[in-house]
């Protein structure tokens, strides 16, 4: 598949409490990623994904799925002349890569990763 899922992220107003129910049900391995409030989840096979703090107060915790793109700005330029809404356009996650968050014609939220290449 020339574009696939390759994260998957839970946004939540409490990640201790997720990451706890997670580990239980799953026995997912959880990574805590230095200078960010962020969680790395290895399902060991299979997309893997990630537990932050929701960035928007009040809101409803929310899986959210990453497709991956080898240009994050042409696809999300793309996404637009298809329709969609850019919710936040190209952003960085320092020493990772690239997003952006896309809302399609019908409504659902989709986020776009470009991985930063590998030296």
């Amino acid at each position: 598949m020339a574009n696939p899922f390759v994260h998957v992220e839970l946004q939540t107003q409490d990640p201790a409490k997720a990451r706890g129910f997670y580990k239980g049900l799953f026995n997912w391995e959880l990574q805590e990623v230095p200078g960010m409030d962020y969680t790395m989840v290895n399902v060991g096979q299979g997309t893997g994904g990630g537990i932050m703090k929701n960035p928007m107060p009040g809101a409803p915790s929310h899986w959210l799925a990453y497709v991956g793109v080898d240009d994050v700005t042409t696809s999300t330029e793309k996404a637009k002349s298809l329709g969609a809404t850019v919710l936040m356009d190209k952003t960085e996650v320092p020493g990772f890569g690239w997003f952006s968050m896309i809302q399609d014609p019908t409504g659902a939220v989709l986020g776009l990763w470009q991985p930063r290449a590998k030296a």
